[in-house]
């Protein structure tokens, strides 16, 4: 048999960890053989054969992803991989080749029937082996693990099954998805979430149900997923672009936006995949000590979560032997030059020159350098909005009320807390970015959408100023807590505000808040605790100089911008007429998180020379693309355009294709629909809003910096003992840029 030439060379892998191969592979290998069989599997399935199963091996991948777990339970592990992978090449053969989505819905929509969450209770007569398969893994997997773990991992498997719609539906339409539509998506698809519930039940390690959730988890798990996502599509390349003409490929993906060659897109993903692991290791060692503190956990807990963590070490280093030694993948080559770690004498362990040079370059920024106005490159919305009649009445009423609410004036024992001033409001003009954001707002619907705006834009300001200078974490992290107690869900009292901030909260949330039922109030409370947490974040990788890894940054990004804030607001006025599913649905995030991802963007582009130059900011998308990719400037503002550009192909498209779908998959009635296309073109004005705010506002340009309008006076250079010839340095390069 002849074999085609490999598309591109494997790249230097970084492999921090050893990989270890379970002694009970053999047993698993006799016993998985004998199950897949009794579940239809091989021969007569018209899928695989008894020697496809052997060639794959994958008793060899669960040995190595879960080196110390007992006999038994590498058994059953075994066979949830069996089972999926089946799942995945019998999909491929019903449903994708033949493009077939009616059938596949139908198919799908059975499988959750399998997994019931009432313990013992009867699941449907199985009709293929997936059904057969599900429902055998189902009864012998859940009496060992809480409910609450089983409603992660059946919401895990729903997504891995449900998500191959997605998949499917691109490749109907030929269509390739950006690289962070493609990220969010692939970790649904892609199964690593689902991966690490298993590693939760292998590693006897269950995650308590009161972090499973919280951000360090979360970044855990997803930096994991993309990892091993990554992985898998350097290696599985061949397959799936060339011989079953998937679409679903980072290198693929990344080969189209970047425009670039095969192997240099397989490079640029493996970057990706290494910034991942360090992102994994940077949020192991910095974040997940003081989250177990935070939140009470006692000995045990906090060794489950830690084992837990090794447990996804262990299945990321497993994971890359198995994928070098199977039969199914493409993997010649991956030799090269390596730097051995001290003490390291596995030979699985691999630090690599130019992993270790971007985890370098990403804590070496040197802030406050001259960069000169922001380049701004043509926007093209092709949409636009309308403002509001009552703006100049909003201008005026947010002045009055940020004086009542202190936060024009110093705050009592804070020192340096003065940032804002009348002048500085005016000319930041938020009532101007509302009255886009929402043409058709009464004046107390304006004042409203000024105020949080107002609120918002103060606090992004406040936390940088008074606890970011002195690396003062542990305060910050008190204050942001205390801003939970001025939003009660019960509309009940609040303490006494000790700043401005806690007053300007409380006096919003409580307009805001009035009308609302608890299901509404919990959840636009989610969307303000997001946002402030976020601050915490920011703070963080100040303190440790850090740009952050680019996914990571893209998703916290959304927050700091209080996109969830501001979506809440349009969203307020929907009442119960669209079942709350149809918001958390795969298609209805992904418009929402691209329209977000356009205006975070946006405001990373005009907000450049302020951040950069005078703040001394690592938030923000040009700098982290330009580190990321080591390109300079010019070149940084390029791809994050592109970025934008098709992250509004991608939300028009949503809106055009897929939200017409979405609608006869839930049977919506026509009030429904109505609403929900109302919500759509809401967006459009929130994007719109946005534009011709950051063009109309007074906080970007040269002129508005230089005159203290743009950022706060107490943090337009660095601070402290041997900081003084920086101050001078800037000073310098500001009078030369000047002319003067």
């Amino acid at each position: 048999m002849t074999h085609m030439a490999q598309p591109f060379s494997l790249p230097d892998f970084y492999v921090p960890y050893p990989a270890r191969l379970n002694p009970h592979v053999e047993a698993a290998r006799t016993h998985t053989r004998q199950w897949a069989r009794g579940m239809g599997m091989l021969e007569g399935s018209g899928i695989w054969e008894a020697a496809d199963l052997e060639a794959h091996d994958y008793a060899l991948l669960c040995a190595y992803t879960h080196p110390d777990c007992s006999a038994e339970a590498l058994s059953l592990v075994t066979d949830w991989y069996v089972w999926v992978f089946f799942f995945d090449d019998h999909f491929l053969e019903l449903f994708k080749r033949t493009h077939d989505r009616e059938g596949g819905k139908r198919y799908l929509d059975r499988l959750p029937a399998f997994m019931p969450m009432e313990r013992g209770a009867p699941t449907p007569k199985p009709r293929n082996p997936v059904e057969a398969g599900l429902a055998d893994l189902w009864a012998r997997t859940v009496p060992a693990m809480s409910d609450a773990w089983r409603a992660r991992f059946a919401e895990a498997t729903e997504n891995l099954l449900n998500e191959s719609l997605w998949e499917l539906s691109n490749i109907n339409e030929g269509r390739i998805a950006n690289p962070v539509e493609y990220i969010e998506m692939r970790r649904k698809v892609g199964g690593a979430p689902w991966s690490a519930g298993l590693v939760e039940y292998a590693a006897g390690a269950e995650v308590p149900a009161s972090v499973a959730d919280a951000r360090p988890l979360r970044v855990l798990r997803d930096a994991f997923s993309d990892g091993v996502h990554l992985r898998n599509d350097l290696f599985s390349y061949q397959r799936e672009v060339e011989d079953e003409g998937e679409n679903s490929n980072g290198v693929l993906v990344l080969e189209r936006f970047l425009g670039c060659t095969t192997q240099e897109a397989a490079e640029a993903v493996n970057d990706l995949l290494t910034s991942r692991l360090q992102q994994f290791e940077n949020t192991a060692l910095t974040e997940l000590g003081p989250l177990c503190a935070e939140k009470g956990l006692g000995p045990a807990e906090s060794t489950a979560v830690l084992a837990y963590v090794k447990g996804l070490q262990d299945w990321q280093s497993g994971g890359h032997e198995w994928h070098m030694r199977s039969s199914r993948y493409m993997n010649g080559g991956g030799a090269g030059e390596a730097v051995a770690g001290f003490g390291m004498s596995a030979a699985s362990i691999r630090f690599t020159t130019r992993a270790e040079s971007a985890r370098a370059r990403s804590h070496t920024h040197v802030p406050y350098q001259h960069v000169g106005p922001s380049l701004l490159p043509d926007f093209e919305l092709p949409f636009g909005t309308t403002l509001s009649p009552h703006l100049e009445g909003a201008r005026s009423r947010l002045v009055d009320w940020s004086r009542r609410m202190g936060i024009l004036e110093a705050q009592p024992g804070v020192p340096g807390s003065h940032i804002w001033d009348e002048e500085r409001l005016i000319a930041i003009d938020l009532p101007l970015c509302a009255a886009g954001l929402h043409p058709d707002a009464t004046p107390d619907e304006l004042d409203l959408s000024s105020g949080w705006l107002a609120w918002g834009t103060y606090g992004d300001d406040w936390f940088p100023v008074v606890h970011g200078r002195t690396r003062d974490l542990a305060g910050a992290r008190l204050a942001n807590e205390r801003l939970s107690l001025f939003m009660p869900l019960d509309g009940g009292g609040a303490p006494e505000p000790v700043n401005a901030l806690e007053r300007g909260l409380g006096d919003l949330w409580r307009r805001t808040a009035a009308p609302m039922d608890l299901s509404g109030r919990r959840t636009f409370r989610e969307a303000v605790e997001s946002m402030t947490a976020s601050w915490l974040w920011e703070l963080a990788n100040q303190a440790q100089n850090r740009i952050p890894d680019p996914v990571d940054y893209v998703e916290m990004r959304r927050a700091t911008f209080g996109s969830d804030l501001t979506m809440s607001l349009c969203r307020l006025g929907h009442g119960r007429k669209v079942p709350d599913a149809v918001y958390r649905s795969g298609p209805m995030r992904s418009l929402e998180n691209a329209a977000a991802d356009y205006a975070c963007l946006l405001n990373d582009l005009f907000s450049y020379q302020k951040e950069i130059e005078y703040e001394g900011e690592v938030h923000n998308g040009v700098l982290v693309v330009q580190n990321f990719f080591a390109v300079d400037y010019p070149t940084g503002v390029a791809i994050v355009h592109d970025l934008m550009k098709s992250r509004l192909r991608q939300f028009l498209h949503v809106a055009e294709v897929e939200l017409p779908v979405l609608y006869d998959d839930f049977d919506l009635d026509a009030e429904a629909r109505e609403v929900l296309a109302g919500y759509v073109l809401e967006l459009k004005h929130w994007l719109a809003g946005i534009l011709i705010w950051h063009r109309g506002c007074r906080r970007y340009r040269e002129e508005d910096l230089r005159r203290g309008h743009g950022t706060p006076w107490h943090i337009s250079g660095p601070t402290g003992l041997g900081t003084s010839a920086a101050q001078v340095t800037r000073l310098m390069a500001q009078l030369a840029g000047s002319g003067v």
